[in-house]
């Protein structure tokens, strides 16, 4: 411990290799639980209408092996290797030559990128563990999000309860500023969504993104909230203009705002700081 906190860079290069071991799980997680959570919908509409359950192989988040959805090939020990085993294997299975999506070495190197900066910027301490939760959280929310255009309650809740639970002891900000950055942060988009639905009569949103936002308020405080937002549905209105002129994505189809959320708490969490006080010293 004490060679940790007296040499920072050993540090923050533990922590970018355990990032990408992370990112590694992040990406079971991400193809795996919506999944899961489907399964589960099945079984309780089953139980409703008075059906047998259905008998099923065990699926979870380690259970079974993983394999290529193609053909079935076992991935080994040395095919799971973050990022290198990828780029070894080509991006294809060694077993049938199917492609392997770019995402997964994505996301590993991302997760372990943006977990070294949280140790450069925070030091061996709870503040960087903290952090490195934070941005996992946030990771696997924003790619499932991408992909199914749900937020989990299983990550969205135990993240909010984290948050606080780390600033009851002032970690990132004092236990009044994160209790009122939850409150704020859910009650914000959820003011949105009634207006924009009485104006409209459509869901211009889904709960998820009430709860996404009210963890990144219990762990950074109401203080960020408004950077939070404003990144994030800036560049979302930027990306989704472009989407509908561009590659005439329908109007019809919703476009998913957790990773924007997502990606304005991980900027706020590393420079909202420096955004207020430049924001507020141009005036």
């Amino acid at each position: 411990m004490e060679l940790l906190q007296s040499e920072p860079a050993l540090f923050v290069g533990l922590v970018f290799l355990f990032g990408l071991l992370v990112g590694s799980f992040l990406n079971v997680v991400i193809h795996r639980l919506p999944r899961m959570m489907e399964a589960d919908w099945r079984a309780q509409c089953a139980e409703m209408r008075g059906e047998p359950a259905e008998l099923a192989s065990p699926y979870n988040l380690w259970t079974p092996r993983s394999a290529c959805p193609v053909c079935g090939h076992p991935v080994s020990a040395l095919e799971n290797i973050p990022v290198l085993s990828w780029l070894w294997l080509r991006g294809r299975c060694s077993g049938c030559g199917a492609s392997i999506s770019v995402r997964y070495p994505l996301v590993e190197g991302l997760t372990a990128v943006l977990s070294a900066l949280a140790a450069w910027k925070f030091g061996f301490g709870w503040a960087a563990i903290g952090s490195i939760l934070f941005i996992c959280g946030l990771i696997a929310l924003a790619f499932i999000d991408l992909d199914t255009t749900l937020l989990p309650d299983d990550i969205t809740l135990p993240l909010l309860w984290l948050g606080l639970l780390f600033n009851l002891f002032g970690i990132f900000v004092s236990l009044q500023s994160a209790v009122i950055g939850a409150m704020a942060g859910y009650l914000v988009l959820w003011s949105v969504y009634w207006l924009f639905k009485f104006a409209t009569g459509k869901e211009g949103m889904g709960f998820g993104d009430f709860k996404l936002l009210a963890a990144i308020g219990a762990w950074l405080g109401w203080e960020q909230l408004p950077v939070t937002i404003l990144l994030s549905s800036v560049v979302g209105a930027l990306i989704g203009i472009s989407m509908v002129i561009f590659i005439k994505h329908d109007r019809r189809i919703p476009i998913p705002f957790g990773p924007y959320l997502a990606g304005g708490g991980l900027v706020a969490m590393f420079f909202g700081t420096e955004i207020t006080r430049a924001y507020l010293g141009s005036f």
